[in-house]
């Protein structure tokens, strides 16, 4: 555990990709099994510890200090891992500290009513940075600037092998990964990858504007719409039916409509949406039923899933990536016309002269589901990861609103110490018995759409004109506008102001615009019926 705790530490100070690369390649070459399998298992998302839930480890922190002090410690801190690692004090009589093989085994099997004491034994064990790993490994929210990709590039570097190689086998094999480390370091025959079953790593496409679009000739690319949905591949093998995201997760679970419809073999690549009858619905239908265990009856027939195919991987044993997308496109194209597939279908290219048709057409199409426009070259064969040149896409430019700064709360890790997480309203008309008054509606949340200045300038406006807290939330005056720039807009029940914004980010912060000149929710449920006709500013 002190050998985890180390890397931990060490990555979580440094800044630099190849420096963390290195650092996690060098821990899986020392490191014996099965910790380095439990390692790369936790790095790249792999452990579940059921038992070990955020509250019951905040339940700890207030039995040791208490609960008014240990939460304004953890107000203070921003982090539960690190807050309970800094409060606890480690006991020489409480032996010696497990290994990670240990942590890990151990809860696997310990009932709810043991891990408790397991845990503050282990706790008590450890030193700072030691507890601090360990209850980073319960929680999952490891926060060291670390992607699955990463660590599996780490473990592809052992044995001179590229990340691609890695991840066509990663899905058939578990936790600790002995195979996989065999395979790497120790000679042995490369684990086998059930083709059709397994994941093939994504080929993903690089924005592009209007102006870099001239620099291209328009007769080596195809063109197809964007659907606003998730990215996902549908693969089928040997009676064994998945549905993967981008990056591999496995969301079968999620879509038993989907897996039901399989009734063939082959890897397909597309986008994941509500369909209902020939209508695309919005992101929003389709957010109802993602990352859910399990999916109602109900659900399944108010939010219908359909997979629009863009590509074909695999097909009756044959590898088809390195063929052109043209060829690929023909086979597509051919297999969905031997028969009706339910909840399968294949996405439309579109037909243009030119990047200005193009253009046209990409802004006189407004329909719901779609954000955009992909480019793919002809003769591009379907290659892992985001090759510069052969694909792109050009999404529309995105909706804006002007909103005003109801509550902020302190970010995480580096931004523990900044207000950073912003919800924004906009004004709604409610009546009263002295008349109607107008009054603001939470809209939305962002984190992210400005600089680290901005950052800095918008924790002291918040820490300046708090007029109310609740725990590590803040509530301000109704006096800073922020311009919110969105993809896409749907009503919703679970939201107090009737409307959900798609990807909401900050945009600009307006200090030139008085609060009461913001917009209103009217204007907000306006634009969903707007976006079919064009996108503006509300």
């Amino acid at each position: 555990m002190q050998a985890f705790a180390r890397l931990l530490d060490a990555l979580s100070y440094q800044p630099a990709r190849n420096g963390k690369l290195r650092l996690i390649e060098a821990y899986l070459r020392d490191t014996p099994d099965p910790d380095r399998g439990w390692a790369l298992a936790a790095l790249t998302g792999g452990l579940d510890f059921p038992a070990a839930k955020p509250a019951l480890l905040r339940s700890f922190g207030e039995e040791r200090i208490g609960a008014d002090l240990f939460h304004l410690s953890y107000d203070y801190v921003g982090d539960l891992a690190e807050t309970l690692a800094l409060i606890w004090e480690a006991r020489p009589d409480a032996g010696p500290p497990p290994s990670l093989g240990e942590v890990v085994e151990t809860l696997q099997r310990a009932t709810k009513m043991q891990t408790p004491a397991i845990l503050k034994r282990w706790l008590d064990s450890l030193d700072a940075t030691g507890r601090w790993a360990l209850l980073k490994l319960l929680t999952g929210a490891l926060r060291i600037g670390v992607s699955t990709r990463l660590a599996k590039q780490a473990a592809a570097n052992l044995g001179g092998q590229s990340v691609e190689e890695v991840e066509e086998v990663w899905h058939g094999l578990s936790a600790p990964y002995r195979p996989l480390f065999d395979w790497l370091t120790a000679g042995d025959p490369k684990p086998r990858s059930n083709l059709g079953g397994a994941f093939m790593p994504a080929m993903l496409a690089n924005p592009i504007d209007r102006c870099e679009l001239e620099t291209l000739e328009p007769a080596h690319f195809r063109a197809e719409w964007k659907w606003d949905g998730i990215r996902v591949q549908v693969a089928s093998s040997g009676g064994i039916k998945r549905l993967y995201s981008r990056a591999g997760e496995d969301v079968s679970g999620a879509f038993p409509d989907i897996i039901e419809a399989i009734d063939f073999e082959g890897v397909f690549d597309g986008e994941l949406l509500v369909r209902r009858e020939e209508a695309v619905a919005p992101f929003n239908d389709l957010q109802q039923r993602l990352n859910r265990k399990t999916v109602t009856p109900k659900m399944l027939k108010e939010h219908p899933a359909h997979v629009r195919l863009y590509d074909v991987l695999w097909l009756n044993g044959d590898d088809l990536r390195a063929l052109p997308f043209d060829a690929r496109r023909v086979r597509l194209e051919a297999w969905m016309a031997e028969k009706p597939r339910s909840r399968f279908d294949v996405s439309p290219l579109v037909v243009f002269s030119d990047w200005a048709h193009l253009a046209t057409l990409r802004e006189s199409m407004r329909e719901d589901g779609i954000e955009g426009l992909m480019l793919k070259r002809g003769d591009s064969p379907y290659v892992a990861g985001r090759p510069k040149g052969p694909w792109f896409k050009w999404k529309r430019d995105p909706m804006l609103a002007d909103c005003v700064l109801m509550y902020a709360q302190r970010g995480h890790g580096k931004r523990s110490s900044f207000y950073s997480d912003f919800t924004f309203g906009c004004w709604r008309v409610v009546p009263s018995e002295s008349g109607d008054k107008r009054e603001l509606a939470p809209v939305g949340k962002a984190y992210f759409g400005f600089t680290d200045e901005e950052l800095r300038w918008l924790d002291k406006w918040v820490r300046d004109h708090t007029t109310n807290r609740f725990g590590p939330v803040r509530e301000v005056e109704p006096g800073l506008v922020l311009e919110i720039a969105f993809d896409g807009i749907a009503r919703s029940s679970r939201h107090k102001s009737g409307v959900a914004m798609r990807f909401p980010r900050i945009n600009r912060i307006r200090t030139d615009k008085p609060p009461a000149e913001a917009d209103s929710v009217a204007n907000l449920l306006a634009l969903i019926g707007v976006e079919k006709i064009g996108r503006a500013h509300v």
